[in-house]
């Protein structure tokens, strides 16, 4: 007899051997004890996690000489002979090579008469999913109402392309995929047996690289053995599979920690030497990353994605959680792109570049009370110079003299006591952001603004073709401090803005009609939802210090304290005073801005279409061709 494959050779022959599925054999095993059959069972699952080897036992199983039994006797005619394959009351069917309705009837045929050996007629049929629809409908009479000596074991990888009918007539078992351990510990119960020498590693780059399927692992043991001439070692395996040795991952990683563009471009340049297949490369990457971040959330954790663990503890311990957290995205999206990119190794390269160009920093920032933001990963950037910093720091400390939250009033309350003080800072802050880099800032006395009113800093070479408001100089350079809240900086800006732009203030707040809200509404620097929501509203009323808006019960969902807050400091700057808004519903509600708007523009459409119409070359070419118009292709200037 010549050479059986391992995969053949080692087909479990009972339940005791089947690996894994234990949820599946003891189903089984409970209902062939208890003489519980079933006469038609599917199994389903992935390829080489045991569909047909079950369905073979539970043949055997039924027809074995002792009886009906979960354990065959593995000696009896019929166990001997399902095993070699030639049992005549077994009829292996592949539905992928006999899908036509004539094959089925034929099939079917035979079904009436008794078995001619054994005790049941078994009728396995592998990828029953291959059958065409006439077929399956020829097989559901039989399959729902079959003789007692008969027993259907359809087997398939796809279940979604079985009808409904099918699959409500059979006891459905689904086989799961086996997991590294399982597979790795049965190929080291193969090689043992086998009397061959192997390496453990070697054994788990298999189990990985056979995704499941203990078929595809045998099958690749078998090329393991032949391609290291009777030695499983790590080093043959990896050759035969194109797989590289975990040093070179390593050794990217260190790159990436210490931003090494060279180390990356000579680790890349060492996998080109070896032949690798860069899209697998990416994977074992993810993989190494994956397992890092698992080291990172549980030390204790021993996976098995690597052999070594160490050197991953090591390298995850030198990486915050975001850093890693980014550059798994980043290896997620480069392999989604790979096939895009002109080669596989440019593909690889610039995912790498891109984790090296988005490196995250992390940046502090302290607020009084020994408050601080917190972490906040940005991308890199180059240092500040020390004037920038020492300025940075100054507005800073100003800064935090007002509020974070709130209302414009309490702000503006807060700040009144050390006005003087306030002012002075922010103004020098706003003088030295508007110099040049390489120019000093300039230092103005405190004093200079208690006796007389300030005025706006002269404009340099830098910012003569973009003119900036003290306003806006003021909340950029707060704003590249700490992060402030819209109050915060519209307060601070309320503070230090002169007298003129006060006055200019309250002279718009004046020109604005308050009897109507759709005067007032271009006036409010809202968007979004907030802008949605305002176009929906009437005004009702409006006081000294109170603004009553209708809104219809539509638009409830859309307001909650910011919204309402938002709405406050547009009012209070647009009309110069603090106002606070309140919402009311009603049932029948004014004609709001948003209702006058689509009016208008319905009314623009209309004149728009009678335009056209009425155009003596339209009503050529309409009598001419029997065209006709589109009313939606028609659009207002």
């Amino acid at each position: 007899m010549g050479y059986q494959v391992l995969a053949r050779k080692w087909r479990p022959k009972c339940f005791a051997d089947m690996v894994g599925q234990q949820h599946v054999v003891q189903a089984l095993s409970n209902a062939l004890k208890q003489n519980r059959l079933h006469h038609a069972y599917l199994f389903t699952g992935t390829r080489g996690v045991g569909k047909t080897t079950v369905a073979r036992i539970i043949a055997k199983c039924l027809n074995c000489e002792t009886g009906i039994t979960h354990e065959p006797c593995e000696k009896c005619s019929a166990c001997t002979e399902i095993n070699a394959g030639r049992f005549i009351d077994l009829i292996e069917v592949d539905a992928a090579s006999r899908t036509k309705v004539e094959d089925t009837r034929e099939l079917l045929d035979n079904v009436q008469y008794s078995p001619t050996k054994g005790r049941f007629k078994v009728y396995l049929i592998d990828e029953v999913h291959m059958l065409s629809g006439h077929s399956f409908n020829a097989l559901l009479k039989t399959l729902e109402e079959p003789p007692p000596h008969v027993k259907f074991l359809l087997a398939t990888t796809d279940p979604q392309k079985l009808p409904m009918t099918v699959l409500s007539r059979c006891l459905q078992f689904h086989l799961k995929n086996l997991t590294i351990e399982q597979i790795a510990g049965q190929l080291d119960t193969v090689l043992a047996q086998e009397h061959l020498p192997f390496e453990a590693p070697a054994l788990q780059q298999l189990a990985r690289s056979a995704d499941g399927s203990m078929r595809d692992a045998l099958s690749l043991l078998d090329q393991a053995i032949a391609h290291g001439d009777g030695n499983v070692s790590l080093d043959t395996v990896r050759a035969m599979l194109g797989t590289i040795a975990p040093s070179h991952l390593y050794g990217i990683i260190e790159a990436l920690i210490n931003k090494n563009a060279q180390a990356i471009y000579e680790q890349i340049q060492s996998l080109c030497e070896h032949g690798v297949d860069f899209s697998h490369v990416l994977e074992e990457l993810l993989g190494l990353l994956h397992q890092m971040t698992l080291l990172q959330v549980l030390p204790n954790v021993n996976s098995s994605l690597f052999a070594d663990n160490e050197t991953p503890r090591t390298l995850a311990k030198q990486l915050t959680a975001e850093q890693l957290q980014l550059y798994y995205q980043i290896a997620i999206l480069g392999r989604r792109d790979m096939p895009m990119a002109p080669t596989p190794r440019s593909g690889f390269e610039m995912t790498l570049l891109r984790m090296l160009a988005f490196y995250p920093e992390t940046t502090t920032g302290e607020g009084s009370g020994g408050g601080s933001t917190g972490n906040h990963s940005t991308a890199h950037k180059p240092a500040a110079s020390s004037a920038s910093s020492s300025s940075s720091a100054s507005s800073s400390s100003a800064a935090t003299t007002l509020p974070t939250t709130g209302s414009a009033q309490a702000a503006t309350h807060t700040a009144d006591s050390s006005q003087t003080q306030t002012r002075s800072s922010a103004q020098t802050h706003s003088a030295t952001a508007n110099q040049p880099k390489n120019q000093a800032p300039t230092q103005t006395p405190a004093s200079a603004y208690t006796q007389t009113p300030p005025k706006a800093p002269t404009p340099t070479p830098s910012t003569a073709t973009q003119p900036m408001s003290q306003t806006a100089s003021q909340q950029q350079a707060s704003s590249a401090t700490r992060p402030q809240s819209r109050t915060t900086r519209q307060a601070q800006a309320q503070i230090s803005s002169p007298p003129q732009d006060q006055a200019a203030t309250q002279k718009n707040a004046a020109a604005i009609n308050t009897e109507n809200w759709e005067a007032i509404l271009p006036h409010l620097k809202l968007s979004g939802a907030a802008l949605a929501v305002a176009q929906h509203c009437t005004l009702q009323s409006i006081t000294d210090h109170l603004v009553t808006l209708q809104v219809a019960s539509g638009q409830i969902p859309l307001i909650n304290d910011r919204l309402t807050a938002r709405f406050q400091e547009a009012l209070t700057l647009a009309l110069g005073r603090e106002l606070r808004v309140e919402f009311k519903i009603t049932a029948t509600q004014e004609t709001t801005p948003a209702q006058k708007q689509a009016a208008a523009q319905e009314s623009r459409q209309q004149q728009a279409q009678s335009a056209i119409t009425q155009d003596k070359n339209v009503q050529a070419i309409l009598n001419t061709f029997g065209a006709t118009i589109i009313p939606d292709s028609v659009e207002p200037t």
